[in-house]
């Protein structure tokens, strides 16, 4: 094997999105699958990760994180921040690169994540879809043009499964907002109406949340004015697009020795 393939371990490696990013990895001529992950108690463990495909990797799903991740440069990790953070203490330790794209994190949690970035590259980003993040980029220059006389509200859809609400998408996308309009997005944020709710604070960011079905993820910025509302709107019909941004990713962090990055670096949309 070449020397320049890129080593990646995936973590929740039996899950949907874990054998995405399987498969994806498999597909890639510059990159090797080298290490797997899951939980105890998922019945994958000690199996070979890409059996599902139909062919070996020599590649066994394992629950111990040091083993998971052994011969590997980099984790790509879309589980749980519990998870997640467990995997970024032995990460660090290790010298192995991460790319997260878990969501649901804590402040505190965050502010790990950037301390365990001087020692490793990390890049993390709630949506790694190129799409998402050319959305994220043409909603600052929305923002920065429709900074009075607009109320924007954010709605997001997604699958029944989903735990954390609003999306981490939904949120970095007021952010992004916010950012471009000098503001603080906890500060201008209303995540639920219900009752005599008094009129809308114009300075307000809204948020609306969907759950149901099967849905991938939706995602709506709606900018309403007097006569006139501008949409800007993102779908995505399969997780394959987040497999390939995230392998975008891992090639990126290849040339990077620590550091917190997102996909705006990645891109190269800063």
């Amino acid at each position: 094997m070449s020397s320049c393939l890129h080593k990646i371990a995936i973590a929740g490696a039996s899950g949907k999105m874990g054998r995405m990013l399987i498969e994806a990895v498999s597909q890639a001529d510059d990159c090797q699958l080298s290490g797997a992950l899951d939980v105890p108690s998922s019945p994958a463990i000690g199996s070979d990760a890409s059996g599902f495909l139909g062919h070996a990797s020599h590649v066994l799903i394992q629950s111990y994180i040091s083993k998971g991740i052994e011969n590997a440069r980099v984790l790509i990790d879309f589980t749980r921040p519990e998870g997640t953070m467990a995997h970024l203490k032995v990460c660090r330790q290790k010298g192995v690169q991460m790319v997260i794209g878990t969501t649901g994190f804590t402040e505190a949690q965050k502010i790990e994540i950037q301390e365990a970035s001087k020692d490793i590259a990390i890049m993390m980003a709630p949506n790694m879809s190129v799409g998402v993040n050319v959305t994220l980029k043409l909603l600052e220059l929305a923002a920065k043009s429709l900074s009075t006389g607009y109320d924007i509200e954010i709605i997001e859809a997604h699958h029944r499964h989903k735990v954390d609400a609003p999306s981490g998408t939904a949120i970095k996308m007021g952010e992004v907002i916010a950012g471009a309009l000098g503001r603080n997005l906890q500060d201008f944020a209303v995540y639920s109406r219900e009752g005599h709710t008094g009129e809308r604070d114009p300075s307000s960011i809204g948020f609306a949340t969907i759950r149901g079905g099967d849905i991938v993820g939706d995602h709506t910025v709606l900018f309403a004015g007097t006569g006139e509302r501008i949409e800007i709107t993102h779908k995505s019909a399969s997780r394959q697009t987040y497999a390939q941004g995230s392998l975008r990713a891992v090639r990126f962090l290849s040339q990077q020795k620590s550091g917190l990055f997102d996909m705006f670096d990645v891109l190269d949309l800063r």
